[in-house]
């Protein structure tokens, strides 16, 4: 068995769209980055990264290659997913968290476990959790100025 754990942080800007979990949740602000900026998957692609001793999300997949500017996160999760499989590790499975003030992500997390167990191939729900908190208020996540998100993943061995 491997655990890994992951943390991603963008700022909230206008006119970006908000994507998380692969889903675009409605808001007057986007998260800034230079793929779609989706800090949960991004949180999950490090932190299988980490369970598998090979770096972090910007090694892999750099901010200044111009091949994953506006990139759909969940490409690049299905590339490290393959990574993963290559080096013997099946998803036993993930733990995350989207931290943020507002907007409030309730009825959108699970459309966002359907798709990420759907890109990951879970079968099991329980094999993807996610939530949401906020800050009540503190640091720049509770003022509104950006949306962090941690994972944790347990990998075993393929059988």
């Amino acid at each position: 068995m491997r655990v890994g754990q992951g943390f991603d942080v963008h700022r909230l800007v206008p006119e970006r769209r908000l994507v998380l979990g692969g889903v675009t949740v409605p808001y007057e602000l986007g998260l800034l980055g230079h793929s779609d900026a989706d800090v949960l998957v991004h949180a999950i692609i490090d932190a299988l990264l980490g369970a598998i001793g090979a770096g972090d999300i910007g090694r892999h997949f750099p901010d200044t290659d111009p091949e994953f500017e506006g990139v759909d996160s969940i490409k690049l999760l299905q590339i490290v997913l393959k990574m993963v499989r290559e080096a013997g590790y099946q998803i036993a499975n993930i733990d995350a968290t989207i931290i943020a003030q507002k907007p409030k992500f309730a009825e959108y997390i699970p459309l966002m476990q359907q798709k990420l167990c759907q890109a990951i191939g879970i079968l099991n729900k329980t094999g993807m959790n996610i939530k949401a908190t906020t800050t009540e208020g503190l640091g720049f996540t509770g003022n509104g100025e950006g949306i962090a998100a941690m994972a944790v993943v347990l990998l075993e061995e393929n059988k």
